[in-house]
């Protein structure tokens, strides 16, 4: 009976928060594909006879100072902070992974080029280089999306470079090399499909971070118009009446931090699952 049980206890600690992450992530990217369209209310509805209420029947979430309805808005936030995020990591990705492993196999001064421009963003704290890069290109979030991808590649270009290094040292790549083959060939051929899988479990782990970023920067002014909301913007407008509202700021803070949490939980799962080293543990 004992020898039953401990692998099966085992296994429920293991998987417990994955599953739980996983499930949060799913209600939360649902709430952002259909919330809006299942809450009656209008997210930019003004009712000056209902400010700052708490949560009823009428307005399960309760209303901000403008008397907008918190759950109406945290849907509709949800679903700009999510592709706004997602669209910003996909481009790190991008840039950083495309852009980086082209300059490899090309070498020379393509490669010190490339790194060179990647070691400088590198040198400046993250949250700065994009409220900068959002003030050059204008608020909004197409120039929020950019700046995420600016931010972010460098890292995931580093990613890329070391885990190329690592995989051209292999025989495999050598006996490719040896048989003529280009370095764009040998690249697409035996490299990519080797370093897709370290290269997206490292955009799992960067996804959280561009939401975050992105919230930052809502929360500051810098994301989109003020009439489209995100948890961010929502935070920032109900932060001056945390007293008399605690709900409308409370809702998008537990929203922005249970999901990134559940983010970082799942990136770090595909982290540990691809790493070569790990203990054999599920």
């Amino acid at each position: 009976m004992s020898a039953t049980l401990l692998p099966v206890d085992r296994v429920v600690r293991w998987r417990l928060p994955e599953v739980l992450a996983g499930i949060v992530v799913m209600l939360t990217v649902l709430l952002a594909l259909v919330g809006p369209m299942l809450v009656p209310q209008d997210p930019l509805a003004q009712d000056l006879l209902a400010l700052n209420e708490a949560p009823d029947a009428a307005h399960w979430l309760g209303t901000d100072h403008l008397g907008r309805d918190v759950l109406a808005r945290l849907a509709s936030g949800a679903r700009l902070t999510l592709l706004v995020g997602s669209g910003g990591a996909a481009l790190a990705f991008l840039l950083g992974a495309g852009v980086g492993l082209l300059a490899l196999a090309f070498g020379g001064p393509a490669r010190l080029l490339v790194f060179a421009g990647f070691d400088l963003l590198r040198a400046l704290p993250g949250i700065l280089l994009a409220m900068l890069l959002v003030a050059a290109l204008s608020p909004g979030p197409l120039s929020v999306m950019l700046a995420l991808g600016l931010t972010y590649a460098p890292m995931v270009a580093e990613v890329a470079r070391a885990t190329h290094a690592r995989e051209s040292a292999a025989d495999y790549i050598a006996a490719a090399r040896s048989f003529g083959l280009s370095r764009i060939a040998v690249l697409g051929r035996h490299l990519l499909p080797n370093l897709t899988g370290v290269l997206l479990t490292f955009a799992a782990i960067i996804l959280p971070r561009c939401i975050v970023t992105e919230s930052v920067l809502s929360f500051l002014g810098l994301g989109g118009t003020p009439e489209l909301p995100s948890w961010g913007r929502m935070i920032a407008d109900a932060g001056g009446f945390a007293e008399e509202a605690p709900h409308a700021v409370l809702a998008p803070v537990l929203a922005l931090s249970v999901f990134t949490l559940a983010l970082s939980i799942l990136g770090e799962r595909l982290r540990a699952a691809s790493d070569p080293l790990r203990d054999g543990a599920p």
